[in-house]
């Protein structure tokens, strides 16, 4: 049981923010979730990987197999340059159970439903537009007029955190990555199955992912360079209609199945999932009652294949924080054990978006490059992502 925290008000209920509510629970904390938006996020977002280290940190709280029912597993990865050209593949070690490919909009299901199962209170319509301390804890207020008091404040409310400015008005937002992102579903590409891995394509003009089940449905996505940002809603306004005929002219003269696969899609199907975007480092993730978790704290862009994934590994160790320590120590203590890592993370994954944007030049250098860099590190040496555990029962 926490030395001296009870409650919790979580700020976000995505993905973060479940996560946080389940494992405090383990703790012996009472966390209830508060979400900006009055309906689910049903059907919003595109597709993403779930790294053995986000399963043992949700088997930590015994959701793991939450995320295992929904998932495909992903083998491994594997680069190809424009011209078909096999450039490695990467993997997690042989000993680590794969990686899964889950749709966005059904994590976000499972993770909501399985909290709601264990008796985590969700509030939907209450957006947060401040916080203020009060004698030993705080006090939340949200854009309807109502508020809500709890002994910590935590805030999984994402990349565009309105916790991280009440912590810190100075904070830094998020940053441009220089892409926009696009993606679908296919029910039935009429292609053979990829076993398992998924393909990632350096094209000339984009970069092209994609995998095929083995029922002939498949996923694709696409990472396009574009030098002015755009928002989400910019992006969609623009509809379909105007982006397939984009999509499909920067494949053109690739060796991939990339212009077959967004060729063969329905418009009515296209995930416009906007820019990619990740945050600089953050300089305080907490004062006083207030704490970040997830994106809030750490958005790795979705290069990284990991956001989700560090997301229950924060959530986890926060909590496992809470419940061994006084509030400041516990915020104190878990920035100490998580930003290390979360930041290397992150700077690897702005490294591959520079990859991605690569002009003709570095387009000719990173195929020269990466074969070499792919032999020297073997699944062992990538094992330091893959292979992190969280000891529970470890007191902190």
């Amino acid at each position: 049981m926490s030395p001296n925290i009870r409650t919790a008000l979580i700020a976000g209920g995505g993905i973060a923010g479940p996560i946080a509510a389940m494992a405090l629970r383990r703790a012996g904390i009472e966390a209830t979730v508060y979400e900006a938006y009055s309906s689910t996020a049903d059907g919003i977002g595109g597709g993403m990987s779930i790294a053995p280290n986000g399963l043992a940190a949700l088997d930590t709280i015994g959701a793991g197999d939450v995320v295992r029912d929904i998932g495909t597993p992903m083998t491994s990865i594997g680069l190809r340059s424009w011209n078909g050209r096999s450039l490695g593949s990467f993997s997690p070690p042989p000993r680590l159970e794969p990686m899964r490919f889950v749709s966005r909009a059904d994590l976000y299901r499972s993770l909501h439903d399985e909290a709601i199962r264990r008796g985590v209170p969700v509030v939907s319509g209450k957006r947060l537009i401040g916080a203020e301390p009060r004698t030993a804890g705080m006090t939340a207020h949200f854009a309807d007029g109502e508020r809500a008091e709890a002994d910590v404040l935590i805030g999984a409310d994402g990349i565009h955190s309105t916790v991280r400015s009440l912590i810190d008005p100075a904070a830094p937002g998020p940053r441009y990555a220089g892409l926009l992102g696009f993606g679908a579903l296919v029910e039935d590409t009429g292609r053979a199955t990829t076993n398992g891995t998924m393909y990632m394509s350096f094209g000339k003009r984009a970069f092209f992912g994609y995998q095929v089940f083995d029922d002939s449905s498949g996923v694709w996505f696409v990472n396009l360079p574009h030098h002015e940002p755009m928002t989400v809603a910019e992006a969609r306004a623009r509809g379909p209609e105007a982006w397939l005929p984009e999509l499909l002219d920067a494949f053109a003269g690739d060796r991939s199945p990339a212009v077959e696969m967004i060729r063969g899609t329905d418009p009515g199907e296209l995930l416009i999932t906007g820019p990619l975007e990740s945050m600089p480092g953050v300089p305080h993730w907490s004062r006083g009652r207030m704490v970040l978790v997830g994106d809030a704290a750490h958005a790795a862009s979705s290069s990284s294949g990991q956001g989700a994934s560090l997301a229950a590994e924060s959530a986890v160790q926060l909590a496992r924080c809470l419940r061994d320590l006084p509030h400041d120590r516990a915020f104190a203590r878990y920035e100490e054990l998580r930003r290390p890592r979360v930041e290397r993370i992150i700077a690897a994954a702005a490294r591959t978006n520079s990859d991605k944007a690569a002009g003709p030049v570095g387009r000719v250098l990173r195929d020269l490059l990466i074969p070499v860099v792919m032999r020297l590190t073997g699944p062992e040496k990538s094992a330091w992502q893959f292979d992190h555990r969280i000891d529970w029962g470890a007191p902190v």
